[in-house]
Parts: structure tokens; sequence; C-alpha cells
């Protein structure tokens, strides 16, 4: 048995060995001469010389971005990958003009020329963006820094990148209009508060007042609301002295009494224009802008609190 296996391993090797002096060398890969085909500058000029020549040499003048590894392209503005690219745009543009021009004398604010700046919801449909108010003041406020340079020494440039904060009306002609005492002896006022809105005639009496129809007792239930609508002849202790028939819509009570103070404040200054200081340290003809109540530092919102709180 082991001879007849000594015997196959000497023929396998054998074979093998045979094998390897009788092998055949591999086929070589057909190579192929690459043709490129070279512009100059005369194929530019001239008829194409493309037929006649092959191949044609290459001007170095013709080839860009010789020796350049990697290449990138570089946005025209470098606000294009921000949210609000035009609107940044806007302040990186104003933002250096004051860097520039920050020494220029200014004037004080009361002497400032009358400028109608635009409103944040055009801002945003002119723009098609959503800004964001605290941005929309930021910009605001670089822009009506601007606006209080000398105006002998305005710049053409500032001048030119302020009317894009500037609406398109004359201010002259916003004037408020003066309300007259009528053949009954009634002033009108209107007034506004959130989604509220009042309207309140006065007119010299004892005191009385009607609200829709009804009371004061009977149109507002809290204390507070009733105080808020006469706050305005409360503060200048003119109760007894005119009597009040006023409409109110929309809105709760509150907004409702607080619009009712406004109103009958505008209505008793056509009465006596005298009383405007006061009411106005009273704050009764200040228009209160406010819709929401404000968030407050730690909350969710106004009042939310967060529901846990990592000790």
């Amino acid at each position: 048995m082991t001879s007849i296996t000594n015997g196959l391993r000497q023929l396998r090797c054998s074979s093998q060995l045979a094998r390897a002096q009788w092998r055949q060398p591999a086929l070589a890969r057909p190579s192929f001469i690459l043709g490129i085909r070279t512009v100059t500058k005369e194929s530019f000029t001239g008829p194409y010389i493309a037929e006649q020549s092959p191949l044609i040499e290459l001007s170095a003048d013709a080839v860009p971005f010789q020796g350049i590894k990697h290449a990138r392209t570089v946005p025209v503005t470098p606000s294009y990958f921000s949210r609000e690219p035009q609107f940044n745009d806007l302040y990186i543009r104003i933002a250096r003009l004051l860097t520039k021009y920050h020494h220029l004398p200014t004037l004080p604010a009361s002497e400032a020329p009358l400028t109608p700046w635009v409103k944040l919801d055009e801002m945003r449909s002119k723009l098609g963006e959503p800004v964001k108010a605290s941005h929309f003041a930021k910009v605001l406020r670089v822009a009506k820094r601007l606006n209080l340079i000398e105006p002998s020494l305005f710049p053409v440039e500032v001048r030119v990148a302020l009317d894009d904060f500037k609406r398109d009306i004359n201010p002259f002609n916003n004037v408020p209009s003066v309300g007259v005492v009528d053949k009954h002896g009634r002033a009108v006022g209107a007034g506004k508060r959130k989604e509220s809105t009042a309207r309140a005639w006065v007119v010299e009496g004892n005191g009385e007042v009607l609200i829709n129809g009804k009371t004061l007792s009977q149109a507002f239930g809290r204390v507070h609301d009733r105080e808020s609508a006469v706050w305005a002849l409360q503060a200048t202790e003119r109760l007894d002295k005119y009597n009040i028939w006023a409409l109110v819509e929309g809105g709760g009570t509150t907004g409702q009494a607080e619009a009712l103070t406004l109103a009958v404040a505008k209505a008793l200054i056509i009465h006596e224009p005298a009383l405007k200081t006061a009411l106005r340290k009273a704050g009764c003809i200040t228009r209160d802008a406010r819709t929401v109540e404000r968030k407050k530092h730690g909350h969710v919102k106004a009042r939310k609190m967060p529901a846990w709180v990592k000790r």
C-alpha cells in the first residue's frame, strides 16, 4: 500500500514539473494609442483645422485653472447659506456703512428728519422671507442711527441704503384729524385694545355711563374693569361733569374696558385740550399695542412652567 502511495506522489510531481516547463506565455492585452485633440489659438480665429492634423499642440494660455488641484464654487453673497439671505445682506450693508461713517457729527433725535420707516409685515412681504422681529428691530436701530447724520454731510451711499427701509409715502401728509364738538355738545373718541374696539361719545352731564345700552355695573362685573372704563374721568376728577355713551365689541371684558379708557380720553381732550398732559401721565392716551402676555424667565410661555425640571 505504501509503495502505491509513493508511486502516485512521484507521478504527480513529475506532471507538475512538466507543466512548469511547457507553460505558455500569458496573452498581452492590446494597447491602444490615445489620441488627444488639442486646440490652439489659431483654431478659434481661423477655420476648423482638426481634419488636417489629428493632434494639435495645446497652448498654455488656452487651459484654465492650471496647477489647481481642488476648486469649489464661491457664492456671490456671503448670506447664501443663511435662512434670510436678502435681509441679512441689507444688515451687512448698513452695518458696514455705520462702521465707515460713525465719526460724522449727528443731530439730536428730536431734530432728525421725519422718516416713515417700513413695518415688519411690509418687510416680510417685500423680501418674501420669514424675518424675525428681533432681527428687524436690530437692523432698524442701525438705520435710525445713520439717519441722525448731519444733513449737510450726509453721504450719498447712506441715503441710497436707507431707501430700502423707508415707506413710499409722504410723512407730512399724515396729519391727525382734529376732533370737534358737534351741535349736540358731543365729542367722539375711538380706542382699541387687543381684539376689542370701543367708540365713546362724551357730553357734559352728571356722570351717567351707558355701555351697549347697559349701565357700568351691568356691562362689567369686575371692579377693576369698571375703574378702567372711567379711569380718564377719575384721573382728571371729572366723574360728575360728563356723561358717557359707548359702544364696545370684540375681545373680552378686560380688553373692552381698556379700549374704552382710550376712547373716553380722546373725547375728553376735545372738550378740554388742557387735560392732555394729565391724561398722558395717567396712561390714558397711550395705545397699548401688546397682544399677548410676555414670556417670563424660566417659563415655557407667559405662565406655563416646564413639566419636569432637573434639580
